[in-house]
């Protein structure tokens, strides 16, 4: 990606309801959804940070949450003229909202589509009615595979599916049924990936009985047989597409491109001479008293030159290709030589492939890709 163009992200922070799995910054509706203040800041915030980018072209948007979906298509169309009245903006633009399958948000379909909106990412989680009441999900599905069909007839014609596997309690079957079922959806784009217990959720402190580690390592074995079997190409640890289907905003993360962050709790990382990483306020009470200013940062640093080698590999190494060491070196300065020293157990072990002009992870280092980021840490090659 050129140097200029930068990725944006916009946090829409409410759910209908908090799901026991989810570590994001998400609030449960209390009373109703502030739409026309929340969206009010999200503007401010949007003119405040374009006066700090100037000659920066963006080439993708995605709305993320949350439930962006629980907004209506008045508000995105508001907040998407408004970027195109303050940036720049690539001719070929990837927009993408995140959506549930509840039917009530998939009537705006159309409204998200007439707005600007060509790549929906619909949150299926399952396609298993038992499975979804276990993962704390309110939609069935029966929903699911309508909200598919509706967001076809409104025009979309870039979708994602996210299906996670591993659930409570989900043998190998069930698992396959889900994939073979969300395949048979034709989909341009599949994020399949592992349910994990991450810190501060109600999963956390009351885990749920998953399935053991054979189990799960032998259905994701299979499913990727079965994606690619059916032309989705793996490009990343979950992600899989048809091809030239590849989500354009998250490769630029991979890549370890820049991208502004804009709502509550969200992060940008913006390179001028270096590489500066910020977060918005994360309440959003917080962050629509904030928004239009710099006191809307809640946090903001500088990558310190032994920070960068790590934040670098965290985004490539989930590459299934890799990265150009050539590339390397102009991005952060880190030489070949001094990039073999960084990972030397990791490639005695076989979990890299390191050549003359790129470095990749290897399929086995895709089973153990957090020990490799692990003895990646400043602290471990410093």
């Amino acid at each position: 990606m050129p140097f200029d163009a930068i990725g944006l992200y916009v946090h829409l922070p409410w759910c209908v309801h908090k799901c026991p799995y989810c570590d994001f910054n998400s609030h449960a509706i209390k009373h109703s959804l502030p739409e026309a203040e929340y969206t009010k800041a999200i503007l401010a915030d949007l003119e405040f940070e374009a006066g700090q980018l100037k000659d920066r072209r963006i080439q993708s948007i995605f709305f993320g949450g949350g439930t962006p979906s629980l907004f209506s298509g008045q508000a995105i169309r508001s907040i998407l003229e408004t970027v195109d009245k303050h940036y720049q903006l690539a001719d070929d633009i990837e927009i993408t909202l995140e959506a549930n399958p509840g039917t009530v948000e998939a009537n705006n379909f159309a409204a998200y589509r007439d707005a600007g909106v060509n790549r929906l990412s619909l949150g299926l989680q399952s396609l298993n009615n038992e499975m979804l009441n276990r993962l704390g999900r309110i939609h069935t599905a029966e929903e699911s595979l309508q909200a598919v069909e509706m967001a076809r007839h409104a025009g979309f014609d870039n979708i994602n599916l996210d299906l996670m596997f591993g659930l409570p309690q989900q043998s190998i079957e069930q698992g396959m049924e889900d994939l073979e079922t969300a395949i048979s959806l034709n989909p341009e784009h599949l994020s399949w990936y592992q349910l994990t217990l991450e810190p501060n959720t109600t999963f956390a402190h009351h885990p749920p009985e998953l399935p053991v580690d054979d189990t799960i390592y032998e259905l994701q074995a299979a499913g990727i047989d079965l994606l690619a079997a059916n032309d989705y190409d793996r490009y990343e640890v979950s992600a899989y597409s048809k091809t030239g289907r590849e989500c354009r905003h998250n490769l630029n993360y991979w890549q370890f491109g820049d991208y502004l962050g804009i709502g509550a709790g969200a992060h940008g990382k913006i390179t001028h001479t270096e590489p500066v990483r910020f977060a918005k306020f994360k309440h959003p009470d917080d962050y629509m008293r904030s928004a239009g200013s710099a006191d809307a940062y809640q946090q903001e640093n500088t990558i310190s030159p032994e920070e960068l080698l790590f934040e670098y590999l965290l985004n490539q190494l989930r590459l299934v290709n890799g990265f150009s060491l050539e590339e390397m070196q102009a991005t952060i300065g880190t030489t070949p030589s001094e990039l073999k020293k960084a990972l030397k157990q990791p490639l005695e072990q076989g979990l890299l492939f390191l050549d003359n002009t790129s470095c990749r992870t290897s399929t086995l280092g895709f089973r153990y890709l957090n020990d490799i980021l692990v003895a990646c840490l400043p602290e471990k090659i410093t």
